[in-house]
Formats: structure tokens, sequence, C-alpha cells
């Protein structure tokens, strides 16, 4: 049994949120904007909603702490990556909208970077790509079906020979890597209370501790029984979606736990690699992350905990030491170069999937009510990307970023339960079936087009 501490990495340097979260919050009774939800998607509207329009009023609502919730918990990839291929969104959308929103997304690693920059947020934001190691045929197969089709949609997804790949990251059982330079690592936590204290000094009024009931066309009722008259009304909750029970089947929380190990020497990064702060993963079924961070540890994650009946969200559940302990298991197998570091934190927390796996932003002009998510882990650049977007679509722009074939896409409802439950947690069992086929034969694993079925992406 570990010894870590059950709390985001992190958190380390942040007040005890009992400290400073008032109990009776006190909360104006009118808003321009009022914005449900304190994590990245909530304060990036925010910020750029008073870039648009300085006279607004915008109140942000949020239950617990600003980054409560995946913004302050996540492996901190600003990334160009997207859960739905580009050969889907030209389904839905056509080859330019297809082409627009991956060039957007590429745009939005480099604004998230520029703005933390002009703000004076320092959140260790430092593009050095991400490199995913090609570990057996199998992988390997798939790292180059994958960079080939990258070349056809400009995703700038490249192949790296063994040697290359190893001077990044001298992963065990490597063949070859792929590298993507739209990517920079960040401490999460340290953009979203940067950009918060950004925003209380524009005259944004930021709540914590108010936990809202009800968010509908120009009112907000909180749990508390307060109601507050609302020009907009912004709903930024993510997997906490959940708990409007109006809204429980739109998004799925789904968690995704993470391990850090102790500051490593200079000596062991030099065996290592990530010279570059690249962020790294593989290319196995089920997905696993990591960074460098600024004080030279490895953060690393991965799905593998279980889908909760019901779309439950519990504390208890950021906690599931099997796979803690498989988290610590595989990073040792990957770069054993680490011998006998110690793991020093393990936590965990929920992200939202919706049924299709297409994150999506959308405005309704009648009931004057946005949203935004469903970033299926992938949000750090996204949520920025929703920010602006909504900015936009709030203050009545039409712009290249209110034409990107995410903005009002409707994603199906997920299924009642228990069908729920049991095809996510389905889809979660191939995936780890799918790994153990490719490890035992070398070939792509035949579960694979079950598993594509499955999850309908």
């Amino acid at each position: 049994m570990s010894h870590a501490p059950l709390r985001p990495l992190w958190w380390d340097d942040d007040e005890p949120y009992a400290a400073r979260a008032p109990q009776a919050p006190t909360v104006p009774g009118a808003a321009d904007v009022v914005i449900v939800g304190g994590g990245l998607t909530g304060l990036w509207s925010a910020y750029y909603l008073t870039e648009a329009d300085p006279g607004l009023s915008v109140l942000v609502l949020e239950a617990e702490h600003v980054g409560f919730g995946a913004s302050g918990r996540n492996g901190g990839w600003v990334s160009a990556l997207w859960p739905v291929g580009p050969d889907t969104l030209a389904q839905r959308s056509g080859e330019a909208g297809a082409r627009d929103m991956i060039a957007a997304l590429r745009e939005t690693v480099d604004e998230v970077g520029r703005a933390a920059a002009a703000e004076g947020v320092d959140a260790g934001f430092v593009k050095g790509g991400t490199v995913s190691a090609a570990r057996g045929a199998a992988q390997e197969a798939r790292a180059r079906a994958e960079v080939a089709h990258a070349e056809h949609w400009g995703v700038g997804t490249t192949w790296l020979e063994p040697d290359a790949a190893r001077e990044r990251l001298a992963a065990t059982d490597l063949r070859g890597a792929t590298y993507n330079p739209n990517c920079a690592r960040i401490h999460p936590k340290r953009l979203v209370d940067g950009l918060a204290d950004r925003l209380r000094g524009r005259g944004v009024t930021l709540v914590e501790g108010a936990r809202v009931a009800t968010a509908q066309g120009g009112l907000v009722t909180l749990e508390s029984g307060q109601q507050i008259r609302a020009g907009h009304v912004l709903r930024a909750t993510e997997a906490f979606t959940a708990g409007f029970p109006a809204l429980r089947r739109r998004l799925a929380p789904v968690y995704s736990l993470m391990v850090a190990t102790e500051p490593l020497p200079q000596s062991v990064w030099a065996q290592i690699g990530l010279a570059g702060r690249e962020t790294f993963s593989d290319h196995r079924h089920v997905i696993i992350y990591g960074q460098r961070t600024a004080d030279d540890r490895i953060a690393f994650g991965g799905r593998g905990a279980p889908y909760h009946f019901g779309s439950a969200i519990d504390p208890a559940f950021d906690h599931d030491e099997a796979v803690f302990t498989e988290l610590r298991r595989t990073l040792r197998e990957l770069l054993p170069q680490i011998g006998d570091a110690r793991f020093t934190h393990a936590w965990g927390g929920p992200l939202g999937i919706a049924r299709d796996w297409h994150p999506s932003v959308g405005y309704d002009q009648d009931s004057r009510v946005g949203w935004a998510g469903g970033y299926v882990g992938d949000g750090v650049a996204a949520t920025n990307l929703a920010g602006r977007t909504l900015a936009d679509l709030v203050t009545g722009q039409r712009t290249a970023l209110t034409r990107l074939p995410w903005v009002g896409h409707r994603s199906p409802q997920w299924e009642p339960e228990p069908a729920r439950w049991i095809g996510v947690n389905a889809g979660l069992r191939l995936a780890h079936l799918a790994d153990l086929e490719e490890a035992r034969t070398g070939r792509p694993a035949r579960l694979g087009k079950a598993l594509t079925s499955l999850t309908g992406h």
C-alpha cells in the first residue's frame, strides 16, 4: 500500500480549500453573464468576455474551489489532440471544416502560452511537443498508419526511427515513435489560479463554495435558494454536468488516475530523455500519458478506473489502489531508468465523454444559454478555444471560431442504465484485452474493431 498523498501533486502549493472558501459566500443578485463552473472553460470564457467587452458584469460560480475538477488535476498537456478524427469531422462538416478545426487547435496551443505570458502567469508552459512510443510490432503498425493519415490532413505528426525516438524518450521495446510539435507542458493548477487572480483584477466576481441547483435562461438558482438574474448563462461543468438531473445522460463521467515520482536527478534524466520537456505516451489502447514536471518529477496517468453506475461522482472514486499500482508498474516497465525512485503522489478525478466522443460548444439565442465540454481528457487547450468561441457567441460576433464544426454539435444521449454502465465498462475491458492480445501475438488486435464499434468513434 502506498503512503503517497491522495491529492494532486499540482495542489501542493495551494492553500487548503477550507481556509479559502467562505462558509456563506456573498453572491450578487444579478450579472450580465453568469458562468457555472470555475474550471478552465469558465475562466477562459470570463477572460475573453472581458477582453471583448470590459463593461460586462461577469459572475463565476464554483461549487468547490477554482480548478477543483479536471482543470486542476489533469496531466498538463496543452495539446492539439482531438478525440474525433479528421475523417469523422469531414463526414459531418466537410473537408474544409475539418481542416479549419485542425488549424484552430494548433493555434490554440500557442494562444494558451501567449495569454499566460501576457498576464504574467507562470504555469511552466514549455512547447516541447509530444512523443508517443511504438513498442512492439502491433503498436508500430498502428503508429505508422497514424503518420500517413496525419500527413493527408496536415496534423503535423511525423515518424521517428528508433535512434531518433530514443533520443527523445528511451522507452523499452522501442521500434520507433510518433512526434507532434503541437503540444506544451504546463502546471495546470498554476494556470487556473493565475487566470482566476487576473480575472478578479479585471472586476470579475468569482465565488467559491456556491452550489448551483438549476441554470436556465435568465435565471440561476443556488442550492441555498438564492436566485440570480442573468443576461446570459454559460454552463462550464464538464464531468459534473451529470449532477444536474435533466442533463444526466449528456456526458458520462469517466475517471482517469495519476501518480507522480519524487524529483529525479539529472543523471537519470540523461538516460530517459525528454530534454525538450516533451509530453509522452505510447500507442497502446488503454491511454497513458506523462510529463516531465518543472521540478523534474514524472507525472504519469492513465485510464483504467471503472465507470460508476448512474454517472455517479464521489471523492472516494478518485482513489483506486489497484489502478495506482498498475500505473506505477507500467511506468517502471516503460522507463526502468527510474530505478527505485519513490512515488510521492497519487490522485484522480472524472472527465466528461459524450456518446459520440465529440466535444461541443454552443449557444442558444432564444434562451441565452451557452455550454461547452465533453473534451474526453483533451481539454486543456480545448477549453481556451471554447472560451474564445463562447465570448464571440455571447457578444453576437460571427467569426471563424463560431463557424468551426464543433459549434452547435449535438451528441446523442447516453443510454439509460444499466446499458450505460455495461457499455462503458465493456469498452474499458475491451481496451485492456486488446493490449493483452497484442502483447501476446505481436499483431494488431482483432478486438480493436469491436472496441471502435462500441465506443462509436
